[in-house]
């Protein structure tokens, strides 16, 4: 791998939308600070960038600074565990060293975010590909990894004859491409197979398809030797031509590091900020996932598993759902990831639950089990349709069928 001498950067410009909005600052004693720039701060119309920076009277600009770490915010927007270890490894930094990994990747982050350096002798990053490895940086290797992850996946591109192509860097495409489990069987075809339920019952979700692994161009030889499908998910924050729609998940709103992604929020203080920011329909429809992810087994529904959506730069909406698969096959005595209703049971909703849901986050508790009694029937009804989850093992299937049946019954009764 050829490298250059490159100093890390002091600062990194944080862009939205194309135009940057802030800076985060590398102080003395290994601190990072952001600052909005003033010209995003007295936009009249400005873009927003988390719910996290807005309070009562507009814009929070007292931000504190953080030691060895970036700001949440920026912290959820890189990878997490196994394959941050990797890409971590790949730039040749320690994976807690969030602002070089910021540095490396910030060409292709969630949303409508970019970061890139601020320094005079840093040269424009006019590509979406990391530039070329240092001692501080950017690695120009193409994937190599180790499978003794869980589950890697990468950005990924559609060819015009409908194939698939994992970018030489891992970046930059319009799909992500989910590698089979290396400790779970069938991860691939379970996710295919909630998630096209899902979308029978009227859940939006982004297009998915299971792809032979042979068939991904990019992709080391072994992987095939932990699964034969991948599933790739259409990225649902990149529009035609590969224009960025903004987005953030629910630690990024509440402000919390990834690793608080559990349990440190209920499902309620999500349903009310949905109330306050995008409306009795989001908070619904939410209701409707959650309903949904109990009767299919679904305990890791964690705040990174929810996200809103800024279609117009400005207004939440909740977004597609995504991640949705059983995990009760593979942890039986697994909870939800998130008090519902003062419960972590993954067993049965019931009215009680719903209203103590309801009176915590401020709602009428009416429409909310109506919608849950909706979901139950149209749930049980497309399970019993849906021809594909004959792509499952027996087992997963069975397991699943199970836990279905049983909750679905719970609820009702």
């Amino acid at each position: 791998m050829n490298a250059r001498s490159e100093s890390p950067p002091s600062a990194l410009a944080v862009g939205l939308h194309g135009r940057r909005i802030g800076v985060i600052t590398r102080l003395a004693g290994d601190r990072h600070i952001f600052a909005f720039e003033e010209d995003h701060v007295n936009a009249p119309c400005r873009p927003t960038l988390s719910l996290a920076f807005k309070s009562s009277s507009g814009l929070v600009t007292e931000i504190r600074g953080y030691r060895v770490r970036v700001p949440p915010f920026f912290s959820n927007l890189l990878p997490e565990g196994h394959l941050r270890s990797y890409l971590a490894a790949r730039i040749g930094v320690r994976p807690e060293r969030e602002f070089l990994l910021l540095h490396a990747l910030g060409a292709d982050l969630p949303g409508a975010v970019t970061v890139a350096s601020m320094d005079a002798e840093a040269p424009a990053r006019n590509d979406r590909r990391p530039r070329e490895a240092s001692d501080h940086g950017r690695a120009r290797a193409p994937l190599r990894f180790s499978l003794a992850g869980v589950q890697l996946k990468f950005s990924a591109v559609m060819e015009a004859a409908g194939g698939l192509t994992v970018p030489a860097y891992g970046i930059g495409g319009s799909w992500i491409v989910k590698l089979p489990s290396t400790r779970f069987a069938a991860v691939p075809q379970n996710e295919f197979v909630t998630m096209e339920l899902a979308r029978r019952i009227g859940i939006p979700v982004p297009r998915t398809r299971l792809v032979p692994v042979h068939e991904i161009a990019g992709l080391p030889d072994d992987v095939a030797a932990v699964g034969d499908h991948a599933l790739a998910v259409e990225r649902f924050d990149r529009g035609p031509g590969g224009s960025r729609i903004h987005m953030e998940d629910f630690a990024q709103v509440f402000g919390l590091y990834p690793e608080r992604k559990y349990g440190r929020r209920s499902c309620a203080g999500i349903a009310s900020v949905l109330s306050a920011e995008a409306g009795a329909e989001a908070v619904e429809d939410f209701v409707r996932r959650l309903t949904f992810s109990v009767l299919t087994g679904n305990a890791d529904m964690h705040l990174k598993n929810w996200s809103l959506l800024y279609a117009d730069g400005i207004t939440p909406s909740l977004s597609p759902a995504y991640d949705l698969l059983s995990t009760i096959p593979y942890l039986p005595n697994d909870r939800f990831a998130l008090t519902f209703g003062g419960t972590k049971d993954i067993h049965g909703i019931t009215r009680e639950q719903i209203r103590r849901f309801a009176d915590k986050a401020g709602l009428a508790v009416g429409p909310l089990w109506r919608v849950v009694q909706e979901t139950v029937d149209a749930t049980v009804e497309a399970w019993r349709r849906h021809d594909a989850k004959t792509m499952l093992p027996d087992d997963i299937r069975t397991s699943l069928d199970r836990h279905l049946t049983g909750a679905a019954g719970r609820t009702r009764g």
